[in-house]
């Protein structure tokens, strides 16, 4: 049963465990996670974590504020940029509208990275092209402790969130950050070489159909990549040999049907390639190597 915004708190005002339910119904329409989504912006507007909101739900009433943020939901405004907040392996970010918010899928790429560099070989130079909220950067520098880092992007605004990211998460003497664009000319000549590379580039058709939520927020310079996606992996693939140190690694982020298109790039470019699939079984991070040195397979 549907409700309209007013009615609705109106009606059950209070009791926090009635509006959690009745929140759920109403976002149905606009999040595949509703009762997520109202639990994560309850619990932003309490001051709480979602756990410990959850253990005290018969003893809370509704906080001021959570009406103005659901409503912001129910426009297919990201719960991530009402809050400001997402977490990604084991750190909790800060997020803004500048910054594409990171997604658990992309988690395939730390895992392949934990796998490829086992106990006790470590990378100690790594490179995040594209930083953004220097989700992919933070979470290896978290995985390596003996590791620093690189996070380059095109955006001021991005680097300014992964800055202060990497200073709240105590990672801000081993990360640096670089305001560039791998579209222009020489962008990789003086960065040196590196052991671990991620990337999660922009690789979403142009003519894609999006969610609201996605197409309507989301910056995007991050998502889109020309008409079939591949624009940015076809610059900066062939820059890849040159800054991989010996026996080094890069991880790529991909959409799930190009998978053998980019494997095609890396192989124009002397790479060898091998794809991990994400938690839905879809094809999502492929890992380059110059096959020099033991990959641990």
């Amino acid at each position: 049963m549907h409700h309209s915004a007013s009615t609705l708190w109106a009606e059950v005002m209070g009791n926090l465990a009635d509006i959690l339910r009745e929140t759920a119904i109403r976002l149905t329409d606009v999040s595949n996670t509703p009762r997520l989504d109202a639990e994560l912006l309850a619990a932003h507007a309490l001051g709480l974590d979602r756990s410990q909101m959850l253990l005290r739900l018969t003893d809370l009433e509704t906080p001021p504020g959570l009406k103005d943020m659901m409503d912001r939901r129910m426009q297919h405004e990201p719960v991530a940029y009402i809050t400001g907040r997402q977490a990604f392996w084991d750190l909790d970010l800060s997020v803004t509208p500048d910054v594409l918010i990171p997604r658990a899928d992309s988690e395939a790429l730390i895992e392949m990275a934990v796998e490829t560099f086992a106990v006790p070989r470590q990378p100690s130079r790594i490179l995040d092209l594209g930083t953004g909220s220097g989700a992919l950067l933070l979470a290896c520098l978290s995985a390596f402790p003996m590791a620093s880092g690189v996070g380059m992007d095109a955006s001021t605004a991005a680097l300014a969130v992964a800055a202060g990211n990497g200073d709240k998460l105590g990672f801000g003497t081993r990360s640096r950050w670089l305001y560039r664009s791998w579209r222009d000319a020489g962008w990789s000549a003086d960065l040196g070489q590196f052991d671990l590379i991620l990337c999660n580039p922009p690789y979403v058709e142009s003519g894609a159909d999006l969610m609201p939520m996605v197409v309507e927020h989301e910056p995007h310079a991050a998502l889109f990549a020309g008409a079939d996606g591949l624009d940015d992996y076809r610059i900066l693939i062939p820059h890849i040999p040159a800054l991989l140190s010996p026996g080094g690694i890069a991880i790529f982020e991909i959409g799930h049907t190009q998978a053998q298109a980019v494997s095609d790039l890396a192989s124009n470019a002397g790479l060898s390639t091998e794809m991990r699939r994400d938690l839905a079984g879809k094809p999502r991070a492929l890992r380059f190597s110059l096959g020099i040195g033991d990959m641990n397979g």
